[in-house]
């Protein structure tokens, strides 16, 4: 049938950053769970492990049938959407009380991400496009589900590494940033909001962190406390700074059309209303809560603008620009 066979060229062509869209609809499901929209956020969960589901056995199949392209795309940074997109997942079956299955997930996510992490690195080059900043949010969902973990099961060394983790990907956020063509604000296709879905994906991580040691572990002195506090406010200040600042600039530049890097626009939106739900949480600032659920709404009509067009890709059977 010429729609079917439409949609495997769709498929056969998908670029590595495709699982941008696993990631930006597991965060979502992650996000309406804050917000308390359970319903709504168990649908996203199951279009996520579909999709996740997908992608998995096509990374495999390559792995396994196509050596030479699976080398060629493991050296993108869009390779990193697997880490990222599994922690994801992780993240939120933790919370429904799955931790046999978010334990595996993480299991599967660090072992990928050292190899997934050199590949990519050693692939970098200058003037990059937003792409650049998944080696922070690989890292970071890491730590995201580590720290979740951590708090469910009340396991210290989790938590301890997950800490050690958390710093990392910080420092490869300023490399990342050194990297990153400012151009992009104004000329990316989407991809260019990873510059703030790292940051928020960081404040999410010092958040579940600072829970963990709430729990009962005793995992911080005051001190240590205190200044993880103060970073993760510290990062929720920026991301939203860097979120003004790209919405202004595609008021500015207009760029229509559906791309699949759009996924990695609808992705950090979502991440930053699920960071601030979960900093209003772990800092006690319940009035935070409200425009968190804002823009999580926001998230959800992107998703939906930017789903729409995914399918009329795919029913064309065109290739994603």
């Amino acid at each position: 049938m010429p729609g079917i066979s439409g949609l495997r060229a769709w498929w056969a062509e998908r670029p590595p950053a495709a699982g941008a869209a696993v990631m930006a609809t597991g965060i979502l499901s992650v996000g309406l769970h804050l917000a308390g929209a359970e319903t709504v956020s168990r649908l996203a969960l199951a279009m996520t492990c579909v999709a996740w589901a997908a992608l998995a056995a096509d990374f495999v199949l390559r792995l396994l049938g196509d050596r030479q392209r699976w080398m060629a795309e493991a050296g993108r940074p869009g390779a990193l959407t697997a880490v990222a997109a599994t922690t994801v997942l992780g993240t939120r079956f933790s919370a429904l009380g799955g931790q046999p299955l978010a334990e595996a997930l993480l299991a599967l996510a660090a072992l990928l991400w050292p190899a997934l992490l050199l590949l990519v690195v050693r692939h970098w080059g200058r003037r990059m496009p937003g792409t650049v900043f998944l080696c922070c949010v690989a890292t970071q969902g890491l730590v995201v589900l580590a720290a979740t973990l951590a708090a469910a099961e009340h396991t210290a060394w989790l938590a301890h590494t997950a800490l050690v983790l958390f710093w990392l990907g910080l420092v490869l956020y300023g490399l990342a940033l050194a990297r990153f063509d400012m151009r992009q604000v104004l000329e990316g296709a989407g991809d260019q909001w990873i510059a703030g879905g790292a940051l928020a994906i960081s404040a999410l991580a010092g958040s579940r962190l600072l829970i963990a040691g709430d729990g009962g572990l005793y995992l911080w002195d005051g001190d240590d406390r205190g200044a993880l506090r103060t970073v993760t406010v510290m990062l929720l200040v920026l991301d939203l700074a860097w979120y003004l600042a790209l919405l202004v600039a595609e008021v500015a530049r207009p760029r229509r059309g559906y791309d699949v890097r759009r996924w990695s626009t609808v992705f950090p939106m979502g991440m930053t209303a699920a960071g601030m739900l979960s900093v209003a949480t772990a800092l006690g600032v319940p009035w935070l809560s409200r425009p968190g659920q804002v823009l999580l709404w926001v998230a959800v009509a992107v998703w939906l603008v930017v789903a729409a067009g995914a399918v009329l890709a795919a029913r064309a059977g065109g290739r994603d620009a």
